[in-house]
């Protein structure tokens, strides 16, 4: 019997030291209880997403002194687990040290040497530069070793070997992307499956939270040993990590499955734990059931993680929030209350000539619901007063000394609202309260730029900005079926029309809003920048001419008819916005709060984007002309 403990653990981004110490109560842990081989994640003492601090040699030696801190724990227990493997004595090709994102064994206070590789350790052979991921620009690679070396990458693949009870146990060991291998040439898993006789194989990650992937891990995983009849450990950490623009939770969820693909063991999501395991080739442990994660449960319980941990991390405690009697505003109000208490919030209604009464009743009625701190602090005297003076102060010409005034169009006073509400309201009410105010923009108004900048746009974090209207609506649900137990949302901000009250053409008693239609304009937006291959006016124009467009964005069906009678009139709103998406809201989303990611796609470093402006290809041009003649 073996037994084998995964620790799943809260990893700090740039703390080696605070890694190591915990990794080293987790090892005094397991071998209290008689482990003989515990495993960590990926990179679990420096962190992963760290930029260019792998650029410090500083701390790459830190991390090997802390490196060797746990191989000298390992006097009666197998460790193995992931950090930064330096070669001073070679150079990546951009000149710096060469860096491997590496796999390390120790035993006996030693590291276990690698069958047939030149260091005492396992490489990471497949490196991700998609989305959040950068691996290229920081490590060498297996595949870059080597072809160094004159060999076959699959020549460098072995596994380690463990002697266990007197037996031998072939571990065929994989550092994250090696296991998620169809896209590329290279197969690890399979070719140490094929070319060895593997007792069981571990996977260690440093995997970030995406809705829905720890489903189809789930299948992979299981896949694969299943169809290899081999055990398949994989050990991912907790904690939330960034690269500058957006925050990523880890949720941990490391998982054994047996040699018939069932899961027998499971790290809660979120959960710092020692998972420990009895594994025996011949045994058949009883296999446990993991249900499918639910979208909005699964958005509410990483929102909660990642904002809970982000706090943590800049030491604030309490938060201001505007609120408007809208949706947006309360689900953010309601979140920040249920991690943060309601004596450490305060949400600040400003409401101008604009605002309903239906709205500001809704405002006070959601603070009253959630017990929390509440102001009302009108706008229109400053927001008249700034018009007043911006349209009587002279603007001299002083190479001719002639003057002249400007004009506030309406368009710039909406903004001018916005900017108050914020630049003046709540930033100076957050630094009288001891907090941060919060952004509370949604996805859909983020993708379009429908926001201020300076104003409703600025915060220390965006906490909804990937989460598109319709998950912003069933998270309202959510929070008071399941969170609060009663409706701390009034019904009344679910029901009412989605709008800024900015002007008389957004009145909601009069049934007026948003210009974005959300049943339908979320789903056109996801399709610029969720889909693999993202959706262009080409594209979209495509299938609105062959009738399938509903089919591929997945909005429900009769939308694009029911909004849009003619061609001229879709083809006039898709320009609108892809020439927003693709013109300032650039620019806005650059300088816009951290946001935290939950879909596969988030704005920030894993959407990256250039100011280029908007473009339509000679095919779209092409479509057009023929639709509207």
């Amino acid at each position: 019997m073996l037994n084998i403990a995964l620790g799943q653990f809260e990893v700090k981004s740039g703390r080696p030291d605070l890694n190591t110490q915990k990794m080293l109560s987790m090892i005094h842990e397991a071998k209290e209880k008689n482990i003989d081989l515990i495993i960590f994640p990926e990179m679990s003492i420096p962190g992963y997403l760290l930029g260019d601090t792998w650029e410090q040699s500083s701390f790459l030696k830190d991390c090997e002194y802390h490196g060797q801190q746990i191989i000298q724990a390992s006097d009666t227990i197998y460790i193995m687990f992931g950090n930064i493997a330096v070669d001073w004595a070679k150079f990546n090709n951009d000149g710096r040290v060469r860096k491997y994102n590496a796999f390390f064994t120790a035993y006996q206070g030693k590291l276990l040497p690698h069958p047939k590789l030149p260091y005492d350790f396992g490489i990471k052979a497949l490196m991700p530069n998609y989305r959040e991921f950068d691996d290229t620009r920081h490590f060498f690679s297996l595949q870059k070793l080597a072809t160094e070396l004159k060999c076959p990458t699959e020549d460098l693949l072995a596994p380690i070997e463990l002697n266990l009870n007197g037996k031998t146990q072939k571990v065929g060991t994989l550092i994250c992307e090696d296991g998620w291998s169809d896209d590329y040439q290279l197969a690890p898993l399979e070719i140490l499956h094929k070319k060895y006789d593997i007792d069981f194989f571990v996977n260690i990650s440093s995997s970030p939270y995406t809705l829905g992937k720890n489903n189809k891990r789930n299948r992979v995983f299981a896949k694969q040993a299943k169809e290899n009849k081999i055990p398949l450990l994989y050990v991912n950490n907790t904690g939330i990590q960034n690269n500058g623009k957006t925050i990523y939770t880890f949720d941990g969820s490391s998982t054994v499955y047996a040699a018939d693909g069932n899961i027998i063991a499971y790290g809660k999501p979120y959960e710092e734990k020692l998972i420990c395991i009895n594994l025996a080739k011949n045994s058949q442990p009883l296999p446990i059931s993991i249900q499918d994660e639910q979208e909005t449960a699964g958005i509410f319980e990483a929102l909660t993680y990642g904002i809970r941990k982000f706090l943590q991390n800049i030491h604030m405690e309490k938060v201001v929030l505007g609120i408007s009697g809208g949706i947006d505003s309360a689900v953010a109000a309601a979140l920040y209350v249920n991690i943060l208490g309601p004596k450490n919030v305060l949400l600040i209604n400003m409401p101008s000539i604009y605002n309903s009464n239906t709205t500001k009743d809704l405002s006070s009625k959601l603070a009253k619901n959630l017990g929390c701190n509440y102001a009302i602090l009108p706008i229109q005297e400053v927001v008249d007063y700034s018009i007043k003076q911006f349209e009587t102060t002279p603007v001299i010409n002083l190479a001719d000394s002639s003057a002249s005034n400007l004009h506030v169009s309406s368009f710039v006073a909406e903004n001018i609202q916005a900017r108050d509400r914020s630049a003046r309201i709540l930033a100076g009410m957050a630094a009288s309260f001891g907090g941060g105010f919060t952004c509370n923009a949604n996805k859909a108004e983020t993708t379009v730029g429908y926001s201020t900048l300076y104003g409703d746009q600025s915060g220390f974090l965006a906490a909804l900005a990937d989460l598109w209207k319709n998950q912003v609506y069933a998270l309202a649900y959510y929070l008071n079926q399941e969170v609060f137990h009663k409706e701390v949302i009034p019904q009344a901000t679910i029901d009412i029309v989605p709008s800024a009250e900015l002007s008389h053409n957004q009145a909601v008693d009069e049934g007026k809003g948003d210009p974005i239609k959300y049943p339908y304009h979320d789903y056109l937006f996801r399709s610029f920048v969720e889909r693999w291959k993202k959706a262009t006016p080409e594209d979209i124009l495509q299938w609105y001419k062959e009738n399938r467009l509903e089919a591929e964005i997945g909005c429900q069906a009769g939308l694009v008819k029911k909004y849009f009678p003619t061609p001229q009139e879709f083809i006039e709103d898709l320009e609108r916005w892809w020439n927003l998406y693709s013109g300032i809201a650039v620019a806005k989303r650059i300088q816009a709060p951290p946001i935290l990611a939950i879909s596969r796609r988030a704005y920030g470093f894993d959407h990256r984007e250039s100011q280029n402006g908007p473009y339509y290809t000679v095919k779209y041009k092409k479509l057009k002309q023929e639709l509207l003649n």
